[in-house]
């Protein structure tokens, strides 16, 4: 067992939502330093595990989040801070916008948890996925004293989020009357009229895995949303499934999904609960087939809706921006996609980039990207342009164009297909952390995914305004 003794919280670490403190002062009781990335999915889905393992053993130990980010956004405490909450994580966090912590304890990839007892030595890390947690976990807590009533947590979340009829909503898709809007936060898709007013709801609001009726379905953080016909299909992220809503009924079903990451498995999908995905987060579809943005594996999957079969398209698996033939191809973090006249469009969110891929060969190739540590705000040829941390994408129906929800950079963006150059619709202002797009009756829908807001924007007048929901 590794026992070293440790220093203490890096000075310049900025507290993100909790009242400053030492390792000193938590010493007596187990603490474990999560070193992770905001933008990441293995970040955050470790971080769930811990949630899971701390709801089960209540005031054992004290978690704190450290945040060391990737892009320069990450670097401003609001936006670390709503990039955590967008993944359902709460708990105390702190910025560690220069990387003194990362260094001063030796860590080199993320995530990280570093496991300190009660007396504030080291016990043993976890790097990536590595190792047991919940036997480190159970190991690090074991003989030390139960938790005294009302003090649960000794360092707690400061300043939640405001309760408001939307949070985080992330996926949309629009139609000539209808908007339909997958509210992250609040566990549910809401089906709106273009001026907001909620019509039906689907999901009950609390995170589970339940099909049924509108009033006993459930999902877990859904995001992305794809229409087809009388269908609205659903990546429920939260429960790593693809689920589908029959408009006509509001009944739910599960076309694949375990409820916990897991990983795919090509063919016939004959048991859907048993079939497991990870982390779907945007959907595509064309030609009866439902196309997956796999952030979880890096990875492009198909549903074929008339087989009832999962296929691997395109993506090795491993984080990287690498063009080619199916599985020689390589993804950093898919997160939205857009299927037109047989090419796939994929926003790459860790990579920076927009990615296409032939459907009739599956060859990948990059449209915008420098690379994959590469990331600004450039217009122009595609061979300068870049962006920061894109989210969501969305094709015109009338036109080649593609439009971008630049969330790094706070932006609107817009890529002429065919060759064109990249550009950046002039707003009133920075957009806050937008995670959906749609375009339908005439206008480009946003969701403001950090302000908890969806908004319209008019690509004839300009004008840019707020959808105000109301049930």
């Amino acid at each position: 067992m590794n026992v070293q003794p440790v220093q203490d919280l890096p000075e310049f670490a900025t507290w993100l939502n909790a009242t400053p403190t030492t390792l000193t002062e938590l010493r007596g009781r187990p603490v474990v330093l999560a070193f992770v990335n905001a933008a990441s999915v293995w970040c955050a889905q470790r971080l769930a595990e811990l949630a899971q393992w701390q709801s089960r053993n209540p005031g054992k130990l004290q978690l704190l989040i450290l945040q060391v980010p990737r892009f320069d956004c990450e670097r401003d405490p609001a936006q670390a801070l709503k990039l955590l909450r967008r993944q359902g994580l709460s708990g105390p966090a702190l910025l560690d916008a220069d990387w003194d912590g990362w260094r001063r304890f030796g860590v080199t990839a993320w995530p990280t948890l570093v496991l300190l007892d009660a007396q504030g030595r080291e016990r043993d890390r976890l790097v990536g996925f590595g190792g047991e947690l919940e036997r480190a976990l159970n190991a690090l807590c074991e003989g030390g004293a139960r938790p005294v009533d009302g003090d649960m947590t000794l360092v707690r979340e400061l300043h939640p989020e405001p309760r408001l009829p939307l949070s985080f909503p992330t996926g949309l898709v629009a139609t000539t009357e209808r908007l339909y809007i997958a509210d992250s936060g609040h566990h549910r898709v809401l089906e709106c009229s273009h001026g907001g007013r909620v019509l039906r709801q689907f999901g009950l609001g609390t995170a589970d895995f339940m099909d049924g009726g509108p009033a006993e379905a459930a999902f877990n953080r859904p995001q992305g949303l794809a229409l087809e016909r009388e269908s609205l299909y659903v990546a429920d992220t939260g429960n790593h499934a693809l689920r589908r809503i029959h408009l006509l009924t509001g009944q739910v079903d599960t076309l694949c999904g375990t409820g916990r990451p897991g990983e795919p498995i090509e063919g016939p999908v004959a048991q859907p609960r048993q079939t497991a995905l990870n982390h779907p987060q945007g959907l595509a579809v064309a030609d009866n087939q439902i196309h997956i943005a796999m952030a979880g594996d890096n990875r492009i999957w198909t549903y074929h809706l008339g087989q009832r079969s999962l296929h691997w398209r395109a993506g090795s698996g491993a984080i990287d921006e690498r063009d080619g033939s199916g599985h020689l191809a390589a993804f950093a973090q898919p997160t939205s996609l857009a299927a037109v006249q047989q090419v796939l469009y994929v926003c790459d969110a860790l990579g920076s980039s927009i990615r296409a891929m032939q459907l009739r060969g599956d060859l990948v190739q990059t449209l915008v990207g420098q690379g994959l540590w590469s990331f600004g705000e450039q217009d122009g040829p595609r061979t300068i342009a870049q962006l920061q941390h894109p989210q969501a994408i969305a094709l015109s129906p009338d036109a080649p164009l593609l439009w971008i929800a630049d969330a790094g950079n706070g932006r609107l963006r817009t890529l002429r297909l065919g060759g064109g150059e990249l550009s950046t619709l002039e707003l009133p202002r920075r957009l806050h952390g937008p995670a959906g797009l749609a375009l339908g009756g005439g206008a480009v829908w946003i969701a403001e995914t950090d302000a908890h807001a969806v908004l319209r924007f008019d690509p004839v007048s300009g004008v840019l305004s707020e959808v105000p929901i109301s049930e």
